[in-house]
């Protein structure tokens, strides 16, 4: 498994558990029996749902892989009295969240919002969501996995979730695109999308040129601040058609928008790696025979990932790879290749392991950590401790903590000090780092991992270990 079990609450037995972020919603909840996830569809929920199916809409979006499958199962395994219906959905390996997705990713994910509105509108559906937290990366592919989202369509009505839409998608977008910054943390603080308000004060004046950014920011911000219910005037009639131009200019907006970053530290890595003698080829060599070794690997997380040559390395052997890396142009590359590739066995996170995503939310259980989440038969730590230990000041002790949570097998560098790219290091700070050394290193890691092969990198100085936790 990917991702680990979630904090637990009772329900009516010891084996039934609610996930802790299905609480909200009227029309059903998620729960688990046995390590096997459900959803159960209540009562309220009942016309809705039997339209959406007997209408063939539910058919249409599985043909054309935008929604997750479920089998139907006719038992109330809760014994609420609000049932009406259990779905057993399809398994997703990894929950990932909005502020750990690169720009394209919730790009993305917006068009994918957008998408589903056309594709149900002609069975008469729409969707009363538009939070990414409903779409998920599924089988190489983003997938919506909400299927009580959907509901009956009222032509006469306005969309719901535009102003949801507009907080949760359009807000970062425009704000990374105006100013050539990867500023999804902003969702950390602003879970539920980032208000209206802060948006229009944070862009920039020319944005108001654009009318579409005008009309989707600006002017609803204004209008959203003298209509508290955010409703229209009861005598406003909406339409069909205004419903399809309202996606077709947020469509057209969303797709105009980039992310056009500067050159980051790392971004050119492997350009300069590939400089040392036969250190790349080695080391992939190295790791390749290795992996081949572990017959039984299905899943990695290659951290510190960059650009995704070993997370490749990874796929190619049929393994699940979540790719990370605290650098957004280097997950934004990646994203894009294995898109244009059509690669399924990778999904590239913006992840800062000296501060991955934390547990948030009601009670801080809404969504997981990222250490929480992450459980996998390998880990790859390649060029990356000396990073941790020198650029953060993180000792040898605490990152074993972490890789020990995450990983059964684990394949790490040590890169000595006198090596170019620590030296680089230390010219900007002072070298309080006496106890960086190999001896410190292994002694460090022996708490928890056993050394089960040991290899020197060609010429380089750096040396690959193959590690095994204890107690797996």
């Amino acid at each position: 498994m990917f991702f680990g079990d979630w904090q637990r609450s009772s329900m009516q037995t010891t084996s039934i558990f609610y996930h802790p972020s299905s609480y909200r919603d009227p029309s059903g909840f998620v729960f688990e029996q046995d390590n096997i996830l459900y959803r159960q569809v209540n009562k309220v929920f009942k016309d809705h749902f039997e339209h959406f199916i007997n209408s063939g809409c539910y058919d249409h979006l599985q043909k054309n892989k935008l929604l997750i499958r479920h089998e139907v199962i006719e038992e109330n395994i809760t014994g609420s009295p609000d049932y009406y219906l259990t779905l057993k959905p399809e398994k997703i390996d990894f929950i990932s969240y909005p502020y750990e997705w690169s720009f394209e990713t919730l790009k993305d994910a917006a068009l994918l919002t957008l998408q589903l509105i056309k594709e149900c509108m002609p069975f008469g559906i729409m969707i009363k969501d538009a939070t990414p937290y409903n779409i998920q990366w599924h089988k190489g592919r983003l997938t919506f996995i909400d299927t009580l989202s959907f509901e009956k369509y009222d032509p006469s009505q306005p969309w719901i979730a535009y102003r949801q839409f507009c907080e949760c998608f359009l807000s970062p977008l425009l704000l990374m695109h105006y100013t050539g910054r990867p500023l999804q943390s902003l969702l950390l603080a602003y879970p539920d999308g980032i208000p209206l308000s802060i948006t229009k004060s944070l862009l920039p004046w020319r944005s108001r040129l654009s009318f579409y950014t005008y009309l989707h920011i600006h002017l609803h911000a204004t209008i959203a601040s003298k209509n508290k219910k955010n409703e229209l005037p009861q005598k406003t009639i909406f339409s069909e058609k205004k419903l399809q131009n309202l996606v077709d200019s947020l469509q057209s907006l969303i797709q105009s928008r980039q992310l056009k970053e500067k050159p980051t530290t790392w971004g050119n890595y492997y350009d300069e790696a590939n400089e040392r003698s036969d250190y790349i080829a080695q080391k992939k060599n190295i790791v390749s025979a290795w992996i081949t070794e572990l017959q039984e690997t299905k899943t990695a997380v290659d951290l510190g990932a960059n650009e995704g040559v070993f997370s490749y390395l990874l796929a190619h052997k049929n393994i699940s790879v979540i790719a990370t890396d605290f650098d957004h142009a280097a997950i934004h590359k990646l994203y894009n290749k294995i898109i244009a590739e059509d690669q399924k066995n990778i999904f590239p996170l913006l992840i800062d392991l000296a501060n991955p995503s934390p547990a948030i939310g009601f009670n801080n259980k809404e969504r997981i950590s990222f250490v929480e989440r992450t459980k996998v038969d390998l880990a790859l730590a390649l060029a990356l401790v000396h990073h941790l230990a020198i650029g953060k000041n993180i000792p040898f002790t605490k990152i074993v903590e972490l890789f020990e949570k995450l990983t059964t097998y684990l394949i790490v560098e040590f890169i000595p000090k006198q090596d170019e790219k620590v030296q680089f290091m230390l010219k900007q700070k002072k070298d309080i780092y006496d106890d960086y050394n190999e001896k410190e290193f292994v002694a460090a890691f022996d708490r928890s991992f056993f050394i089960v092969k040991k290899q020197l990198i060609a010429n380089s100085g750096r040396s690959l270990y193959l590690m095994k936790k204890y107690d797996a």
